[in-house]
């Protein structure tokens, strides 16, 4: 079964940094390219970052200088490193794919349930 699950999520203050993880099962992670994604209340989702199949690399320009995309193979997992972070980064964050292999980001297809960030002071 083809499953994406994120954690590391929490409440941080202003200015302070999470690592954000996306454990994949039932496929070999490092063959497609994974997103990470995050969808405020009343807003529209906006795609924060990814990873392509080659290992290109895209951040929002929201997040850019911030936040760090990477993925380690080993323990099939794509991380998003969080750094600077501000009261307008609160949401859920999900992680997706789409099990194509693509030097781009992914349409998403298959998602997790996500993970909550908040920064508050």
């Amino acid at each position: 079964q083809v499953q994406l699950v994120e954690s590391g999520g929490g409440l941080v203050q202003p200015g302070g940094s999470l690592r954000l993880s996306c454990l994949a099962s039932g496929f070999t992670l490092d063959e497609y390219p994974i997103g990470w994604f995050r969808q405020a209340p009343g807003k529209e989702r906006e795609g924060v970052s990814c990873i392509s199949s080659s290992d290109g690399t895209y951040y929002a320009d929201s997040v850019k200088g911030r936040f760090t995309i990477s993925r380690d193979n080993a323990k099939n997992t794509v991380y998003l490193q969080l750094n600077s972070l501000k009261p307008e980064d609160t949401t859920v964050y999900y992680c997706a794919t789409d099990l194509i292999v693509r030097s781009s980001c992914p349409e998403p297809a298959v998602w997790g349930k996500g993970t909550l960030v908040t920064v508050s002071s």
